[in-house]
């Protein structure tokens, strides 16, 4: 097959959570599988690669506020799996990727926009007829409309449209007046599956209602958006359209997550050779700034947000840190969060460290040197740092929702600890529960052992979407 990728951040060019790496690590997964390849996403400010190379191509796309333009440039990975990178001064060479200083970027709807219609109209320039259109998340959203309106007369219009929602939250609202900004006609927002939502533009509805098929990160995540609780007001329509959706549990990279192999680390390990895990603890103290010792390293390294739970973790860690245990905070974030972790880190200066921002290298050492990794979110579409520490012999701590119930066992026999309701008292008493399985070196030592010996490689998810692709195509 022929698949284009559409993504609006892609590992390791740009990130700013589990859509970079998904759209890293799934397209390579499937031309493994012997598919041709092509993602398309913006060159930002921040993408800077000695392999980015011009195509001879550039894009003329004319909107009702104004035309844009901008050359199509590619770094190819392998045979079969090429990257595409859109530049737009005016829209993607400033810093950031969805927002600034002071907020989101009044612009998105044109930038994703220019996003959209260019990566079609890029195929179209590379004479790449896809025969799957694979969207993600709203920025992506009106590809879908576009496919389905703007080019079913070209080849284009035969490709089938796969959508993945990757965090149902963001959902690309707008006033409507962006439908005469972009030139979209009123029929699209009016009618009953159109754009419309509480009187304003949605741009994950449009990826929803326009596509042939839509996917979600994990099975329990695709059950849990069709329901009120979860379902950030679209559950309705998700199950009016629950024939179509399908969960399809994220895999990770495991060339780059391999503590076997892993140059980030100061020592290396497995499963039949584990002591280099006690010298990257040695050196994430160190390099954190806390004194040696045996005491159970908590790490965390997270988008600081409501999602993640991370007001639940600053509320409870208090009450934890009587014990002697060390924590160490690898992110960023809301500034109300990022100031409160490094409030704490001046509260508890020998057993907490806070690291603002993102460090590659640092992120791997957290999840080789911890003994646990902590993961309090109120929901999780997937999750993948808590297959990381799994791979890495590091006992996930977790709420049980989402992807995170999907993909870490419980119980006595289990490969990690999982809480259930997103309350103080049972976060408190899961962090207890670490506490004495550390106290228990053997049963600690079973649990990495029946985590690292998880596979989590994104062959099998692969799998899954190349299957569900092959059915769309036989429609």
């Amino acid at each position: 097959m022929k698949i284009l990728f559409i993504a609006s951040e892609v590992t390791p060019f740009s990130k700013t959570g589990g859509l970079g790496d998904v759209a890293g690590a799934l397209p390579a997964a499937l031309a493994a599988l012997g598919h041709d390849v092509k993602v398309v996403s913006p060159r930002y400010a921040e993408v800077k690669d000695d392999r980015l190379t011009p195509t001879g191509h550039s894009l003329l796309l004319r909107f009702p506020f104004g035309t844009q333009g901008g050359p199509i440039l590619s770094v190819r990975l392998s045979e079969r799996h090429e990257l595409l990178f859109l530049e737009n001064e005016a829209f993607f060479g400033r810093a950031g990727i969805y927002r600034g200083e002071s907020g989101e970027f009044s612009d998105n709807h044109r930038r994703f926009a220019y996003l959209s219609l260019g990566a079609l109209q890029a195929a179209q320039r590379l004479q790449f007829v896809p025969d799957i259109v694979h969207l993600n998340d709203w920025q992506t959203g009106l590809a879908a409309v576009a496919l389905r309106r703007g080019f079913q007369a070209t080849p284009l219009g035969r490709a089938r449209t796969v959508f993945t929602i990757h965090n149902l939250a963001y959902q690309g609202q707008f006033g409507k007046e962006v439908m005469g900004d972009l030139g979209l006609p009123w029929d699209v927002f009016t009618s009953d599956d159109g754009l419309e939502f509480y009187d304003q533009v949605n741009m994950l509805k449009a990826g929803i209602v326009f596509s042939d098929a839509v996917t979600t990160v994990s099975p329990t995540y695709a059950k849990e958006i069709q329901t009120p609780e979860a379902g950030c007001e679209l559950d309705g329509l998700l199950r009016r359209y629950q024939g179509r959706l399908q969960g399809i549990l994220n895999g990770i990279d495991v060339e780059e997550w391999n503590p076997e192999t892993d140059p980030m680390l100061p020592a290396r390990y497995s499963l039949k050779s584990m002591g280099g895990k006690a010298e990257c603890k040695r050196e994430l103290l160190r390099r954190s700034g806390l004194p040696p010792g045996d005491a159970p390293v908590f790490g965390i390294v997270s988008r600081l947000a409501w999602q993640k739970g991370v007001d639940l973790l600053l509320e409870v860690l208090p009450t934890a840190l009587q014990a002697d245990i060390r924590f160490v905070a690898v992110g960023s974030g809301e500034a109300q969060y990022e100031a409160a972790f490094q409030a704490l880190r001046d509260r508890f200066p020998d057993q907490v460290s806070v690291y603002v921002g993102f460090d590659q290298g640092l992120s791997h050492l957290v999840e080789a040197g911890s003994d646990f990794f902590v993961m309090p979110s109120r929901y999780e579409p997937c999750g993948l740092n808590q297959m990381y520490s799994l791979r890495y012999g590091t006992v996930p701590i977790v709420r049980a929702t989402g992807g995170l119930v999907d993909t870490v066992e419980g119980g006595l026999e289990g490969t990690g600890l999982l809480f259930e309701a997103f309350h103080r008292s049972a976060l408190l008493g899961v962090l207890r529960r670490a506490l004495a399985l550390y106290a228990d070196p053997p049963r600690l030592e079973a649990f990495r052992r029946r985590g690292m010996e998880k596979d989590f490689s994104w062959k099998s998810s692969a799998r899954k979407y190349e299957g569900l692709f092959a059915s769309l195509l036989k429609e």
